[in-house]
């Protein structure tokens, strides 16, 4: 298309009148070149070959207590700083939140560019992990996110503790195999499943490479000595879920009065505590040192502690992912480390 200047003709037809594109006008926006700000900051996802950032962002909330616009925004501040993987479950709002990724990576056409880890067997229409229901389970979240592939899935043995691992297993090579998924991650496993897991593997069944485990400063029994060892024998990658612990560590609850006569607000009471009051104080103090949020001293600790990959985070807003990214940055020393560790014994 031949652009024109001022007082050109456009019944001009030959091309040595045409006139020069017009220079951009001084207030024009600068264009930015690169990469975003953390996209060059990535770290090997265990031994699923995939390279990610090193701070996940989770999408229970949307859907549920975000609604469509906003959760885009969201998604697109998170990947706007650097963020390349997206955690979501086919029962975060009964599939909503499935359905509001998918839309997404649609509308923006990155679909290549996001490490997709969806979580598999609380959805009341296909629930467990037996045979039958996990193929279709796996077959109608890749109808709501619009793709033919997940990247990590994420089988959820808190959901179905009848069906046997090696059922699950054979029909997860399937999967893997038909190229509908990449990697296996767990989530409600026993150490001893997961060393079960391993011999499986060493038969032929795909590995689980991936391990998804409640983890934060205040919750740290769920990920116990046992599973720490397996964990690392086996070279997984840890996502710790409840980074925030249901939001309490982002400081903003800091008495009953403020929590909600709900679900989330009896969560955040059960920590509302001298316990939970002296970590805060610890993560204040912390932060105010070097300038940033209780929120990203809390991923910054996560991402602290060996064997921990990428802290798995959800937000409200997107000014809470700007918070959050913060704690990629952040490098704890021993002398912060020691004052959490008092402060939340």
């Amino acid at each position: 298309m031949a652009f024109f200047g001022v007082g050109a003709s456009a019944d001009s037809t030959s091309p040595s009148r045409a006139a020069a594109p017009l220079p951009p006008h001084p207030s024009s926006p600068i264009p930015v070149q690169g990469r975003p700000l953390g996209g060059g900051v990535r770290v090997p996802f265990g031994e699923t070959g995939c390279s990610v950032f090193p701070l996940i962002l989770g999408g229970a909330e949307f859907g549920w207590n975000v609604d469509l616009d906003s959760s885009h925004d969201i998604l697109d501040t998170y990947t706007d700083l650097g963020g390349n993987v997206v955690h979501t479950a086919d029962s975060y709002s009964a599939g909503r939140s499935e359905h509001i990724v998918g839309q997404w990576m649609h509308s923006r056409g990155v679909r290549d560019d996001i490490v997709l880890m969806v979580r598999i067997g609380g959805h009341p229409d296909n629930p467990g992990l037996g045979p039958v229901n996990l193929v279709r389970a796996v077959e109608a979240a890749l109808t709501r996110l619009r793709t033919d592939r997940i990247d990590v899935l994420t089988l959820d043995a808190t959901t179905d503790s009848a069906t046997a691992l090696e059922d699950t297993l054979a029909t997860a090579e399937w999967l893997v195999e038909s190229g509908k998924v990449r990697a296996l991650g767990a989530a409600g496993y026993t150490a001893a499943q997961l060393v079960e897991a391993r011999i499986l593997a060493s038969a032929g069944f795909p590995r689980i490479t991936v391990l998804d485990v409640p983890f934060n400063v205040l919750r740290r029994h769920d990920f116990d000595a046992d599973l720490r060892l397996v964990a690392g024998a086996q070279s997984m990658a840890v996502t710790p879920s409840h980074a925030l612990e249901h939001g309490f560590l982002s400081g903003r609850h800091r008495t009953r009065q403020r929590t909600m006569l709900s679900a989330r607000g009896a969560q955040l009471a059960a920590n509302i505590n001298r316990r939970g009051s002296r970590t805060l104080r610890a993560l204040d103090a912390v932060g105010t040192e070097l300038g940033v949020p209780d929120a990203a001293v809390a991923v910054a600790w996560l991402l602290a502690q060996r064997l921990v990959t990428a802290p798995i985070v959800n937000a409200y807003a997107p000014t809470q992912v700007e918070e959050l990214v913060q704690g990629v940055g952040v490098r704890l020393g021993r002398s912060h480390l020691a004052d959490i560790a008092r402060a939340s014994e």
